[in-house]
């Protein structure tokens, strides 16, 4: 079997998820060729050098440009922040590598159409880990809808909801900083909800939206690492850049509804997120914090038999859960990257294509910025086909 060296560029929360997806996903899923964790790329060499060994990397360097350029790379992960997406991505498609960038797919529209262009001009496979469009639940949610189940979609809700810069003694990390992170909320959680909502009901029309920062000023903390436990000593403060909550209202090109929200203000909700798709026919509701489950409505049933079902996805039939553990054996978070980079490792192989690729991380990135100048301007802006 064919083996595909991979480099990752990053470290944090989201190179430990992807570095355990790495290793797992060969022991769980027929791939069309073997994943090598060959080069972790990381600033400091000591701290690299440590994540390197803890989570399975063969090498380590502190210069992207050199991961990219070897020549013994054939896939290249990006996890670092949102600032260093367009820069990496362009340069590895340049290069020829096969490309994983962690969203939002960069810090603005005019940056993923740069993205877009390289990877299209160098025709290299190329993937934005939206990683929960592979929950089996949204898989198998998707494939519901797609057979007509739910009907003539008429309202997509969402929200994306987490409390951990609800403090405000919580210091600037860098997702706090629209230099470095480009939004907040907006681009970090509401990216996610947004890409669901075409992943399931379809493209956006148009949409008006509110952008709000709660807490304007944090004490400074050193470093650009994201520090999620860190508390800054002295009282020096810094403006936040960013917003601290997100919002839109949304007509799809099909005529559907959207309401989605998005706040890391919602104190005891860490990562919670809610979906309920109403159609013609019936609706379908699912919960992050309770995944391996669908909640389903048939508007058909009986009216002494009316009311939500609930359809628990772990059977060998539903998608990705086939590679696991027998029924009722649930998964976790950590299973969907697996779930996203088994797809990726397979079109790379063969030089295909597979989703949600960088155009999807651009009309995703075009919608944000829908409702980033509807927040200022107060008026509905529409999308353009």
């Amino acid at each position: 079997m064919k083996t595909l060296n991979v480099a990752m560029i990053g470290y944090g929360f989201m190179g430990k998820a992807h570095s355990n997806a790495w290793r797992q996903v060969a022991r769980f899923f027929d791939l069309k060729a073997a994943p090598r964790m060959k080069l972790l790329c990381g600033r400091t060499r000591d701290a690299a050098r440590v994540a390197a060994a803890r989570y399975g990397w063969e090498e380590i360097c502190t210069d992207w440009r050199e991961a990219v350029a070897r020549p013994d790379v054939d896939l290249v992960d990006i996890t670092t922040m949102n600032d260093t997406h367009a820069e990496i991505a362009i340069a590895a498609a340049k290069a020829g590598k096969a490309v994983l960038c962690e969203k939002p797919l960069a810090m603005s529209v005019a940056e993923c159409e740069r993205m877009v262009a390289a990877v299209k001009k160098a025709r290299v496979t190329n993937m934005v880990c939206h990683n929960y469009r592979r929950i089996p639940a949204i898989a198998q949610a998707k494939k519901m809808i797609a057979a007509g189940d739910l009907g003539e979609i008429r309202h997509y809700r969402a929200r994306y909801l987490q409390d951990w810069i609800a403090d405000p003694n919580f210091p600037m990390v860098w997702r706090l900083q629209g230099k470095l992170a480009g939004s907040g909320t907006h681009g970090d959680i509401h990216a996610h909800i947004i890409d669901l909502a075409r992943n399931l009901v379809g493209e956006f029309a148009e949409v008006t939206g509110l952008l709000h920062t709660f807490v304007k000023e944090r004490p400074v903390a050193s470093g650009r690492s994201e520090g999620l436990r860190a508390r800054a000593k002295g009282g020096t403060m810094g403006r936040v850049t960013v917003d601290d909550a997100a919002m839109c209202l949304a007509r799809f090109r099909n005529g559907a509804l959207g309401n989605l929200e998005a706040t890391r203000f919602a104190l005891g909700r860490k990562n919670g997120i809610q979906i309920e798709i109403n159609g013609s026919t019936g609706s379908l509701v699912f919960d992050f914090e309770d995944m391996n489950r669908l909640k389903f409505y048939r508007g058909d049933d009986p009216a002494d038999r009316r009311g939500f079902r609930d359809i628990l996805i772990t059977e060998g039939v539903h998608p990705f859960v086939g590679a696991w553990w027998p029924p009722g054996h649930i998964i976790g978070y950590e299973h969907t990257f697996v779930h996203a980079i088994a797809d990726f490792v397979n079109a790379a192989a063969l030089g295909k294509p597979t989703t949600p690729d960088f155009v999807d991380g651009l009309r995703n990135q075009q919608v944000l910025d829908a409702v980033t100048r509807s927040a200022s301007s107060g008026r509905w802006i529409k999308l353009s086909r």
